[in-house]
């Protein structure tokens, strides 16, 4: 069984999303696409061999939705395609406020429709290593770093919500809770908005995170340390490796008689088609979406805060 979608922005990721999608292989079958620009949305649905199509009659085509514009448009979009009866997939973050992001919520569930936010960092398999890799032990301070060099898009939002969101989201579901407390310190660069951003979250019981973005930054670097009650966790995601620091670990630690280094890694696998297949199954099979509306709502509540403490 196949799922008719559309989606609604040809941009840069929103042409990976259409890409995807017309290709097939999956469970998704694109059928119509849409951008505010008329000749980049003909670029775009000729790449993929569908019609270019106003937004109310895409969305008319298709079963499910895509929305992969500029998050100023998130709300309006989102509202126009749960109130057509179209299962919707927003990309991150779910909205530009918390209200509308409730809003949309509420939406959902009184028509009974599929609403997963594009968190793909949650079907990577990086992501899915680390998780592996906790086996059991408790963390209590987590450092998340990602950085990259500057490039002119995405910048009607802060680097909060550009990058940092996808740390933030990551934090969250390692911690199994929200932040009691939130610190923050960025600055503008070359944009309107924060660059830059160091963020610290506290949780109960002493837990605590430091994550840092920048999109003006020398090179690229994606880096998570996880300290707990086993040791330290080392990842490296542009690198793919990891280390654990545990009892009995294979590698033996001559000054921690008892603990030893395990290392690994990990096969990489196209984490935009996990995140569409999951898609697929929450809107065909009833599957619950890996990240639906309360993740996505409380992610974007903890970069709302971090933005207002920079400010």
């Amino acid at each position: 069984m196949e799922l008719r979608v559309a989606v609604l922005g040809a941009g840069h990721f929103g042409r990976f999303h259409a890409l995807k999608a017309a290709r097939g292989g999956g469970r998704l079958r694109l059928v119509a696409l849409h951008d505010a620009d008329p000749a980049r949305a003909e670029v775009v649905a000729a790449e993929c061999g569908v019609p270019a199509l106003g937004a109310a009659e895409a969305i008319e085509a298709a079963q499910a939705v895509i929305v992969a514009a500029p998050t100023r448009f998130h709300a309006a979009l989102g509202r126009q395609v749960l109130r057509a009866g179209r299962h919707l997939f927003m990309e991150k973050p779910i909205a530009a406020t918390l209200v509308e992001a409730d809003e949309l919520a509420r939406l959902a569930a009184e028509r009974g429709l599929v609403l997963q936010v594009g968190h793909i960092e949650r079907f990577s398999a990086a992501f899915r290593a680390v998780v592996a890799a906790q086996d059991g032990a408790r963390a209590v301070h987590w450092e998340a770093l990602r950085v990259a060099p500057f490039r002119p898009r995405s910048l009607d939002v802060s680097v909060v919500l550009d990058l940092m969101i996808h740390d933030i989201d990551l934090v969250l579901k390692l911690a199994g809770d929200v932040p009691e407390t939130i610190e923050a310190v960025g600055g503008r660069v070359a944009s309107e908005h924060a660059d830059f951003a160091v963020a610290r979250l506290g949780f109960s019981g002493g837990r605590a995170a430091t994550i840092t973005a920048s999109r003006v930054s020398l090179a690229m670097e994606r880096r998570l340390r996880v300290l707990g009650s086993e040791g330290e966790m080392n990842v490296d995601f542009l690198g793919r490796s990891l280390a654990v620091l545990r009892r009995g670990g294979a590698e033996a630690v001559a000054t921690m008689p008892g603990y030893g280094i395990e290392r690994a890694g990990w096969t990489d696998h196209d984490s935009l088609e996990a995140e569409q297949a999951g898609f697929a199954a929450a809107c065909l099979d009833g599957v619950a979406p890996e990240v639906g509306a309360p993740e996505g709502r409380a992610a974007l509540a903890v970069a709302l805060a971090v933005e207002a403490a920079i400010a």
